[in-house]
């Protein structure tokens, strides 16, 4: 992922992509393999797309908006949860009995308010140049940002930034390794 535009038009196209593959995954029969290689992509996406959210909305949140504290540490607790379904899911492939469960799961964990409620928010306090400032960021730490879940790790600056660029060089070699994240499905 990497749309271009501010840090509000960025976060949406990923929503919008994780959308698109949770639909593919529901359209195919269960076992079938592509669906465990999807939810693989969606797990990446995710992951990457939490940890930008993590470095660089949420102390935006907190800065701008009055009720930012409170707001950012929800969906902080909402990024755990998934993050936590995620790596349950990592260990099931697509004939395991849990997996239709957890994916259900997933989709119910992430289909949250945050494009009605946190980002017009923001986006009505924030001056422009500063939401498209945390675009380019965010598109930055995406590349660089674990693809893995790792739950115990922290989600709040400065440790978050300091540890998940070395967390992501690990997932990556993995995944070029193992080939994970690279089907064509």
């Amino acid at each position: 992922m990497g749309h271009g535009g501010d840090v509000i038009a960025e976060l949406i196209s990923d929503h919008r992509e994780v959308e698109e593959m949770f639909t593919r995954i529901q359209e195919l029969p269960h076992g079938d393999d592509r669906r465990k290689e999807l939810a693989d992509r969606v797990t990446i996406e995710l992951v990457r797309h939490s940890i930008a959210e993590e470095e660089y909305l949420y102390p935006a949140v907190r800065k701008h908006l009055p009720n930012g504290d409170a707001l950012a540490d929800k969906e902080l607790e909402d990024h755990a949860s998934a993050e936590r379904v995620m790596k349950d899911l990592e260990d099931c492939e697509a004939g395991d009995d849990r997996f239709d469960a957890l994916i259900t799961q997933l989709m119910s964990e992430i289909r949250e308010d945050e494009e009605n409620n946190l980002l017009p928010q923001l986006r009505s306090v924030c001056p422009q140049e500063e939401l498209d400032k945390l675009g380019d960021k965010v598109r930055h730490a995406k590349k660089t940002a674990p693809t893995r879940p790792h739950p115990a790790a922290p989600d709040r600056p400065p440790a978050n930034k300091l540890l998940a660029p070395g967390a992501g060089l690990v997932d990556r070699l993995r995944d070029a390794i193992t080939g994970r994240g690279k089907s064509s499905s």
